[in-house]
């Protein structure tokens, strides 16, 4: 009997809870349970573990990662997991003590942050540890490897991993060939905070802002910060901005209004999946964030 079917009985009987998992199998299922923070490592964790394993996601989808919370009967859930994954680097701010919480009670927990070249985002007043390691799928193929061992280590046999290492290969592969595209004096980025850390890092871009300077939504930007922008804007030549879906475009198009700075603004999918689509898979959401990045910085101001 696995570690999740001995102490979610347990807890059925203590407080009346039954433990289901987000599109596997009904309450009672022998099979190891791998519980995900966000709903990006979820989609990667089932690709990987197959029919191995229940992976219950946390986080829904369209959510904010810096903030969403869970309830108190996956909080419990997630405390008796075979196996936690997260993402770390700061990114889960919500549900960070909830995963401290099963640490405690011995479950094993399986940090990407701790597997990848982490990178800062960095202000003239402040930095920090950039959670954004998904946007580089080179960083992700040693997530997936190191992922795969410690499945192992908690008794999942993962099915899927060489697959989908080939799966994000090729991602690479299409990236680099459709940003080569781009001209470098174009290869600029601002979005609504600093998510593309990674991505410039490995595909050869300049982060010349972002309207949140900070690597976490819960910042807020002043008045200085939008000047500073509004001129680094200004002298790169942006043509797009780039705001997350789940965070209103509004705090892109403040620029206009406060700092009369206009340019596009085009939504992408960065830090969640959404529920239908092509972001509703990290590999789709990867291609179509590509697709939408060249379209933006290609345009004329």
């Amino acid at each position: 009997m696995t570690r999740r079917l001995r102490a979610a009985t347990a807890l059925a009987v203590a407080a009346g809870l039954v433990v289901t998992t987000a599109g596997c199998s009904s309450a009672g299922s022998d099979r190891p349970l791998v519980a995900v923070t966000t709903n990006i490592l979820g989609d990667v964790v089932t690709e990987v573990v197959g029919d191995a394993a229940d992976v219950m996601v946390l986080m829904p989808a369209g959510a904010d990662p810096h903030s969403f919370e869970v309830s108190a009967k996956e909080a419990a859930q997630l405390r008796t997991a075979d196996l936690v994954v997260e993402n770390g680097l700061g990114l889960e701010e919500g549900v960070a003590r909830h995963v401290e919480a099963a640490a405690s009670d011995g479950v094993p927990v399986f940090t990407a942050g701790d597997h990848v070249d982490a990178l800062e985002w960095t202000t003239e007043d402040d930095s920090g540890p950039d959670p954004h390691l998904w946007t580089d799928p080179e960083r992700m193929v040693d997530v997936v490897q190191a992922l795969d061992a410690d499945l192992r280590d908690a008794g999942v046999e993962p099915t899927g991993t060489d697959a989908y290492l080939d799966e994000l290969t090729t991602l690479d592969g299409e990236m680099t060939e459709a940003f080569a595209g781009i001209p470098e004096e174009r290869r600029a980025l601002v979005t609504n905070h600093h998510v593309f850390g990674y991505l410039a890092d490995r595909y050869g871009f300049r982060v010349v802002g972002a309207v949140i300077p900070s690597g976490t939504t819960l910042a807020s930007p002043s008045a200085a910060d939008l000047r500073d922008l509004a001129a680094a804007i200004d002298e790169a030549g942006v043509p797009t901005i780039f705001a997350d879906l789940s965070q209103p475009a509004r705090l892109a198009e403040v620029l206009a209004d406060e700092v009369d700075v206009h340019v596009r603004i085009r939504s992408l999918a960065t830090e969640s999946l959404t529920e239908v689509g092509d972001a509703s898979t990290y590999l789709g959401m990867m291609r179509s964030n590509t697709n939408a990045i060249v379209a933006g910085l290609s345009i004329s101001n």
